[in-house]
């Protein structure tokens, strides 16, 4: 299997069809993972295909696919590709890279000024964020809209969320800033992270007891990235 047996598009109002599966799979995958999301339901996956906000992929037999959709936040002043799925019987095809670049390029066109982030615990994710050119960041440079942290209290996690006064969690924090141009050190650090065995374990180990200053951004990962090679 390989992506080019897929469409990858952007949803129209008619594929509010697939909804009810698309969240089904979210809430799957998630409890598989062990860990949480910001639950949404089908009527609101359907509103984003509504209007024009979210990425959908199709086997070329017609099958659901992946998904993922767009939200904004502090007035349109950052955005996050959230909720990015794809159907377990078409893993490993390439096919999660390709529906963010997707969504990623469609969240440029539709909010070209706005801060484009994530947050993730997945390397995998990690590896594709930063070949779209995010670099790591501390929780004090995203959004500081309270209803996206409102979203964290259905993760597993929220109670560590809670006790670092949300400055730090077990998700890394992601984003592209279009006003920014230093990228390199992100792909470097993401690449590092896939090469070595167990360094992903060893960055989330010691991420977890690091308390990140704000304002540190890049830095503070490279601190970690520093930790990690001298362990």
């Amino acid at each position: 299997m390989n992506i080019n047996e897929f469409i990858v598009q952007v949803a129209i109002p008619e594929h509010h069809v697939f909804a009810e599966e698309i969240v089904t799979e979210m809430a799957e995958s998630a409890k598989a993972r062990g860990t949480g999301i910001a639950k949404r339901s089908p009527e609101y996956i359907s509103g984003k295909m509504q209007e024009g906000k979210a990425v959908i992929a199709f086997h070329k037999d017609g099958s659901w696919a992946g998904f993922c959709y767009i939200e904004t936040w502090s007035h349109g002043q950052f955005v996050a590709n959230s909720g990015l799925i794809v159907s377990p019987k078409y893993r490993k095809a390439g096919l999660a890279h390709a529906i963010k670049e997707a969504i990623f390029e469609l969240s440029r066109k539709l909010y070209p000024k706005a801060k484009i982030f994530g947050l993730t615990t997945g390397l995998a994710v990690m590896k594709i964020n930063s070949d779209l050119g995010y670099e790591p960041v501390t929780y004090s440079e995203l959004t500081q809209d309270e209803d996206f942290w409102k979203g964290c209290q259905s993760c597993v996690n929220f109670e560590i969320l809670k006790m670092k006064e949300r400055k730090n969690c077990m998700c890394t924090a992601m984003l592209y800033d279009p006003a920014e141009k230093k990228h390199e050190a992100a792909k470097v650090f993401a690449e590092e992270l896939q090469k070595k065995p167990g360094l992903y374990e060893r960055f989330m180990r010691i991420k977890s007891r690091l308390v990140v200053k704000p304002k540190t951004g890049l830095k503070s990962i490279l601190v970690l990235f520093t930790l990690l090679f001298n362990k």
